[in-house]
């Protein structure tokens, strides 16, 4: 059903916009609260950034974002990936469209080339990005090399982004997805920013991709903690 949607364009636009008004409306009327309590201080002499989170959160990420910090937000080339890039404009966000993943021939067939290109040339122009960490398809919560990749060609550093919702649908998918419903508490964490060595070699690569997978979770975990989510 999503691969013949992805083929309409009419109706992948119209349900994207739909979909970004909801979001709005979500955001409208949740009560946030964030760490820290003024969550920009920690990157507004560190601009521009390279924000991640994990798949199924990645939406209402771009909600949280300031009025002034703008964002190119990198979307996959399949058909959910049309809505969400559909849902981003309607967001008022610039979109970059490509895949990531394990297999490189694979992921550069599906743009992932020109996707990590793009990027580079947005944080080059002073524009922040953001794109999910895990590998897509892969094993949930893993953070990816990609993202420790970008940070090191760039010199831009990685910030993890926490959000969540009292209020919400879990959806059974490998990536977790939660659709987030209005009129409850919300939760909003930045981890410290991570830099990435420009010369950093394989074992400092993966310090780094472990320290990134470190802060994701420990900023998940602090934003549900704040949206009143219990953990067991």
């Amino acid at each position: 059903m999503l691969k013949s949607l992805g083929r309409n364009a009419f109706l992948t636009s119209l349900v994207g916009r739909l979909l970004a008004v909801y979001l709005k409306l979500v955001r409208a009327t949740t009560r946030f609260a964030t760490e820290p309590a003024e969550p920009y201080t920690l990157i507004d002499d560190k601009m521009p950034i390279i924000a991640t989170c994990w798949h199924g959160h990645h939406l209402l990420v771009a909600l949280m974002r300031r009025r002034d910090h703008d964002f190119a937000v990198l979307v996959s080339r399949s058909a959910d990936g049309a809505i969400n890039a559909a849902a981003a404009e309607g967001m008022g966000l610039k979109v970059i469209r490509g895949s990531g993943g394990r297999n490189r021939l694979k992921s550069a067939k599906k743009g992932g080339a020109v996707g990590l290109l793009n990027m580079l040339d947005a944080l080059k122009e002073g524009l922040s990005v953001s794109q999910t960490a895990d590998v897509p398809r892969g094993v949930s919560r893993r953070c990816g090399e990609g993202v420790v990749k970008l940070a090191q060609l760039s010199g831009r550093p990685i910030v993890a982004v926490g959000v969540a919702t009292k209020f919400r649908i879990d959806i059974p998918s490998w990536d977790r997805a939660r659709l987030p419903l209005p009129f409850g508490r919300g939760g909003f964490v930045l981890g410290e920013p991570i830099f990435v060595p420009p010369g950093a070699e394989d074992e400092e690569l993966e310090a780094c991709r472990l320290e990134a997978e470190r802060s994701l979770n420990d900023t998940l975990k602090r934003a549900e903690r704040l949206a009143g989510i219990a953990h067991g």
